[in-house]
């Protein structure tokens, strides 16, 4: 969604690297190009305005003047008004002391509302509540039958008296939903409420009209995040005609420039609460307008990546796994965890933009193949346990029988054999006292650092052969895995990341 804007505002700060001072014509200058790079993201002109008068002023001041590294601290004083505008701190659910809590869900037609009721229900599962959706859109076809389905979908309690499509009283419907959720003790209701094509006074009386029956603690606008400049005069016209308390943003998945966000919250004053970042269920959590601001800023999102991992991962297991590694005995069926783990994570792109400095690897990233671990896992399945336990046991006749069986080329189990021994070998080296801080370009492997207390050898050069600076690279060359086109059986460059190198702290992660 940001991508645009995150290239904008990197290239606007190169111009600052090095400086020991910044004089007014470079401030002036970088904030002309963040003010281009803000209006073309679709930001709102006013918003634009004060966030570059904020920045200008701040910069000129002595905060940038007196620094060590001017061009980091106006870098910071631009994270900093980002997060300002995105509306500072996370603004959580106010819960109704006397359950059960009512949220209304309002905004137009193919903002997402249903799906998100569906998505608001199974994240508030999570959080330990009972929630139960109303289904109180009855003019939209079907939109019904959908949030049934999406209910379903969910495991959550869907109250649908009326069949929708123009039949029955939404009023009536949210007020019976409410009385439900008591007699049932469901202690958060979700009322989805009908949207129109456009703004009108139809829609605003009815949602109006819904809000004085069932009085809701929350009342939530959603937003399509890529509805551009069109963003502030609906918010405007949502906040005068329902008084919504909090702003959803859907579709921050999508490839438009994004200026909803950056807009709404600065207009309305109303905060963004939650965000949904796919088709998935799964795919939503709440808005942290510091952690947006920071990935906008290409700096990462390392917090909402381990509050993910630590969701889908088992740590146990993951401690297991590591100390298998070490021990030599890690098996075929470990790397199908493995990879089964990281899938859990969500797509690699998703995973790669919160790491800090990425942005850098925009197009290997988009161009990563996501069915690349499903080939890797069905080449495992296809094995028999005892060739998974030993795969020293893959001789020819198998390997034709595991590529058939996986609907794969011999040469893909070829790599896939090979790049495991290649890991092995590594962790057995590692085992031995060498140690190696992560695996890159090995993804779904747990990164294993130094081993506490044990020496390290200096490595030995041998006369007139060139010995590559990537362990994992050295590694693979000593299994022979290194394929000729350059290219691993897991999706990056062969042996590890002589073309992709990855930072740190992914290294750390896989």
């Amino acid at each position: 969604m940001f991508d645009t804007l995150q290239d904008r505002l990197q290239s606007a700060f190169k111009s600052l690297r090095g400086k020991g001072r910044l004089s007014e014509a470079d401030i002036d200058a970088v904030a002309r190009e963040i003010r281009v790079a803000l209006l073309d993201a679709d930001v709102a002109v006013p918003v634009v305005r004060d966030f570059i008068a904020n920045v200008k002023e701040r910069a000129r001041g002595s905060e940038v003047s007196q620094a060590l590294n001017p061009a980091q601290q106006v870098i910071k004083i631009v994270n900093d008004e980002l997060v300002g505008i995105l509306g500072g701190e996370t603004r959580r659910i106010r819960y109704a002391k006397n359950p059960p809590t009512v949220i209304m869900l309002a905004g137009l037609q193919g903002a997402g509302k249903t799906t998100l009721a569906g998505k608001l229900g199974l994240w508030l599962k999570g959080q330990g509540k009972s929630p139960m959706l109303v289904a109180a859109d009855l003019q939209r076809p079907n939109a019904v039958k959908q949030l049934q389905v999406v209910g379903e979908q969910a495991g959550v309690t869907v109250f649908a008296p009326e069949p929708g499509n123009g039949v029955g009283d939404p009023v009536k419907v949210a007020t019976d939903g409410l009385a439900e959720a008591r007699r049932t003790l469901h202690d958060v209701v979700i009322v989805d409420t009908a949207g129109r094509l456009g703004i009108d006074a139809e829609l605003m009386q009815q949602a109006a009209d819904i809000r004085a029956a069932v009085d809701p603690d929350e009342v939530l606008f959603v937003i399509d995040a890529m509805i551009g400049q069109d963003a502030v005069v609906t918010a405007e016209a949502f906040l005068e005609g329902v008084d919504f308390t909090g702003v959803v943003l859907t579709k921050l998945d999508g490839d438009a420039r994004g200026g909803a966000a950056l807009s709404v919250r600065s207009i309305t004053g109303r905060p963004i609460m939650f965000a949904s970042t796919g088709e998935k269920l799964t795919d939503f959590d709440a808005f942290h307008p510091d952690r947006m601001a920071s990935r906008i800023l290409d700096m990462g999102d390392m917090l909402t990546l381990i509050e993910q991992a630590e969701k889908a991962l088992d740590t146990e297991q993951a401690a297991k796994d590591a100390e298998r590694m070490l021990g030599g005995t890690f098996t075929m069926d470990d790397l199908l965890t493995q990879l089964e783990g990281i899938a859990k994570l969500g797509s690699m792109s998703k995973i790669m933009g919160m790491i800090p400095g990425m942005g850098q690897y925009k197009e290997q990233i988009n161009n990563f193949d996501e069915r690349e671990f499903d080939r890797i896992k069905a080449i495992i399945k296809s094995m028999t346990p005892a060739e998974r336990d030993n795969p020293k046991l893959i001789d020819g006749s198998r390997r034709t029988r595991i590529s058939k069986g996986s609907g794969t080329q011999v040469k893909d189990v070829n790599n896939v054999v090979d790049q495991f021994f290649a890991m092995r070998k590594m962790m057995q080296q590692m085992s031995k006292g060498g140690g190696v801080p992560g695996m890159p370009g090995i993804p779904g492997m747990p990164g294993v650092g130094k081993r506490a207390g044990a020496k390290q050898k200096p490595q030995q050069k041998k006369k007139g052969k060139r010995v590559s600076g990537n362990p994992a690279k050295r590694a693979a060359e000593a299994a022979g895995a290194t394929k000729k086109d350059g290219a691993s059986a897991f999706g990056f460059p062969a042996g590890g990341n002589d073309e992709f190198e990855l930072p740190k702290e992914l290294k750390d992660l896989l």
